[in-house]
């Protein structure tokens, strides 16, 4: 039977890690890595049974590779601190452990709470997610933006869901596209790649279309709406971004 360490990186999540931690209870070890929380996020956690250790914020990748590299379990499910196993997915895990593994990775569907409301369309749901992973077969890619994990062999689905609570405001959206985006602007520039006029006028409007239509995020009510109006927003911005670097380096 394996030992399963779960894993967490944060920093100023507070609001969160109590729910996190909580999910977790069928790990063998929670271990949280903080990179500098100046609230009470490493206290609750500590109170709540969780190893904590303190280490410097290299980026989302390196972040979650150290800390499964940290744990005491080569196997590993990592969280952010802004999600939670739901029960169906915490009774998987806890029969998953009492098996022999058939793969090195497994993932789970992931749903969003936006805004007050599960969202079921938008192109966001099911998020497919592979959060269980042997860590001596599977490492975290160091992409900048949407950090995903690599397996080196078969993966298969847990049944269940990993809850994501992702933003409590608009405002907090708001944000979180203009941290993405520059993010991801870098990235493409250091790729290579260009934003011309076209990217930058029909692929907004095609990221509205789909999200809101094809995908039918009409059915998510208003948050549907603003899921594509931001999708849109996502893009325009990052291509504006990314035109910014090539003028700033022609400069």
């Amino acid at each position: 039977m394996p030992f399963l360490s779960a894993v967490i990186v944060t920093r100023d999540e507070e609001r969160h890690i109590a729910r996190a931690v909580r999910s977790l209870a069928c790990a063998d070890e929670i271990l949280v890595v903080d990179s500098g929380s100046k609230d009470r996020t490493c206290g609750i956690a500590s109170q709540m049974g969780a190893r904590v250790i303190e280490h410097a914020w290299k980026g989302y990748a390196e972040q979650k590779n150290f800390a499964a590299s940290a744990a005491r379990h080569d196997w590993i499910v990592s969280l952010d601190a802004d999600e939670e196993l739901d029960p169906r997915m915490q009774k998987a895990l806890e029969e998953w452990k009492q098996t022999k593994p058939a793969a090195v990775g497994y993932r789970f569907r992931r749903r969003a709470y936006y805004l007050g409301r599960w969202i079921r369309h938008s192109g966001w749901y099911p998020d497919w997610k592979l959060r269980l992973y042997d860590r001596r077969r599977a490492r975290w890619l160091d992409l900048r933006v949407h950090e995903s994990v690599l397996a080196d062999g078969p993966v298969e689905t847990l049944p269940g869901e990993l809850l994501h609570y992702t933003c409590d405001t608009f405002r907090e959206h708001v944000e979180r596209v203009e941290r993405y985006t520059s993010l991801a602007a870098q990235e493409m520039f250091e790729k290579g790649k260009t934003a011309g006029v076209f990217r930058r006028l029909a692929l907004p409007v095609w990221a509205f279309a789909e999200a809101y239509f094809l995908k039918r995020g009409f059915l998510d009510g208003y948050q549907g709406l603003l899921i594509a109006a931001m999708a849109s927003f996502y893009v325009y911005k990052k291509y504006g971004k990314l035109g910014r670097f090539y003028r700033e380096e022609s400069l």
